[in-house]
């Protein structure tokens, strides 16, 4: 898939997020690269083998106290390569890419990875 369809379908998974979590969505970048590079591995906790399809980097809206402010963007960058790789066709990539979209966004409000799986597994 080309970049600028990808980075639309990105843009399509922001936009298709609930009103009230796009109202919150304040002082955050969301990029498209290839790959992860090793450092963003390696911040990931990812081990060999493993895939990393997006990353969240920031302060979590949950960690921000009144003395947050001035600082640089918080980021979430999606990877296209490795949710390509992941998909066999594009409603596949499509729907990869709003999945992941809302994990790390789910980042960004303080939700961790065991409260996502927690919900994923219709857990309360």
């Amino acid at each position: 898939m080309d970049r600028e369809k990808f980075k639309r379908l990105v843009a399509e998974a922001i936009g298709s997020l609930p009103s009230q979590f796009l109202a919150k969505l304040e002082n955050i970048d969301v990029v498209v690269e290839d790959w992860p590079a090793q450092m963003q591995l390696a911040k990931a906790g990812v081990r060999r083998g493993e895939t990393l399809l997006g990353l969240y980097e920031g302060v979590p809206l949950t960690k921000r106290g009144t003395h947050y402010g001035l600082v640089p963007p918080d980021k979430i960058t999606i990877f296209q390569k490795p949710i390509e790789a992941k998909c066999r066709h594009d409603a596949e990539i499509t729907a990869e890419i709003q999945r992941v979209v809302r994990h790390e966004i789910a980042h960004h409000f303080g939700i961790g990875d065991d409260r996502l799986e927690q919900l994923k597994r219709g857990e309360d």
